[in-house]
């Protein structure tokens, strides 16, 4: 495994870009920024697309939200980096709970414009929606839950192949070479249909949607012979991570004192997501309740969550204040929309 500190800005070249969604013209096209990148390598990182005072802004509330729970957990105190005094927050970093994905924090960091902006680019439409996903928090050094093992794996179905949608997340802190984080299979996605052509008749690793297929051993191996490399990408407070979903991805837990925050942010066309599934994305939106990176609601997340083997007393259904919506964020609800298609 290599890192990179490679990075791409939105910046296109002279002349005006192809028309239609990344992938519609194939990848013998060029836009000359953050595209090509996801073309021919499966990511890119959009360096800056939140101001970086504001993406530590964001940070500080995590903290702030974290130390809320009155458990002991203090910012400054690593001793207090224990499930005791946390939310509960799995050894991959991810809450899961808490209404986290509709806090004030993960609401601001979707309605960045940079953000919002950069998939307008990637689908060549501004009628997009948004997901309701989760955060990632992740300590280093802990001990007190299980070790973060890697799962390499991508989040789309086999047997749908083709560019069907491009996992984001907003970085909020420093991210270095060595502080965990997102480790992507460069150029994977390209043989993406060849491999799970080859690999059809393997005994699949088990998993809860046909959207999430794990790569075995053997699959990594073929994947290595092809050329491919896993890349450690780093990234600086307020840089945009994206990759498509095809792109064989995990996380790696932090081997310094340097933590990781960040929020996972996903759009795509309304025009692919079915009326039904914009009736359970307001549903989802007006209860307060997670979905995961895909942005029409195909998955909802509404998981008990424990502690120490019992319903957690601090879970909570409603976000501490409620949700603050621009008029361009309440349109990437789905709602207006929906409400368009009654009319």
């Amino acid at each position: 495994m290599t890192t990179t500190t490679t990075t791409t800005t939105t910046t296109t070249s002279t002349g005006p870009a192809p028309s239609g969604r990344l992938f519609s013209q194939g990848t013998n096209v060029h836009y000359g920024d953050f595209r090509d990148d996801i073309m021919h390598n499966g990511y890119a990182v959009i360096k800056g697309a939140v101001p970086r005072d504001r993406a530590l802004k964001y940070a500080d509330q995590i903290y702030d939200w974290l130390e809320g729970f009155n458990l002991g957990f203090k910012r400054d105190d690593p001793s207090t980096i224990h499930k005791d005094h946390l939310p509960d927050i799995n050894e991959k970093g991810m809450c899961l709970g808490y209404a986290v994905s509709h806090e004030s924090f993960t609401w601001a960091v979707r309605q960045e414009p940079e953000v919002i902006k950069t998939f307008e680019k990637v689908y060549d439409t501004e009628d997009l929606i948004v997901s309701f996903d989760s955060v990632n928090i992740g300590f280093p050094s802990r001990k007190d839950i299980e070790p973060n093992t890697p799962w390499p794996h991508q989040d789309q179905d086999p047997e749908k192949p083709g560019f069907r949608c491009l996992q984001g997340l907003v970085n909020l802190l420093p991210n270095g070479p060595k502080d965990g984080g997102l480790i992507v299979c460069k150029g994977a996605h390209l043989l993406s249909e060849e491999f799970h052509e080859v690999f059809k008749d393997e005994e699949r690793i088990w998993s809860w949607t046909k959207e999430w297929y794990g790569f075995t051993k053997a699959g990594q191996e073929w994947l290595k012979k092809r050329g491919c490399e896993w890349i450690k990408v780093e990234a600086e407070p307020g840089d945009l991570l994206l990759w498509d979903s095809r792109t064989p991805h995990y996380n790696l837990s932090s081997e310094t004192s340097q933590p990781r925050f960040c929020v996972y942010t996903c759009f795509m066309p309304v025009a692919d997501a079915t009326e039904e599934q914009l009736r359970v994305k307001k549903m989802a939106f007006e209860e307060t309740k997670m979905t995961t990176h895909w942005p029409n609601a195909m998955h909802v997340v509404d998981l008990p969550v424990f502690r120490n083997g019992e319903a957690d007393p601090y879970q909570r259904s409603k976000p501490r204040e409620p949700v603050q919506l621009s008029e361009r964020a309440f349109k990437l609800t789905g709602i207006p929309y929906l409400e368009q298609m009654a009319a």
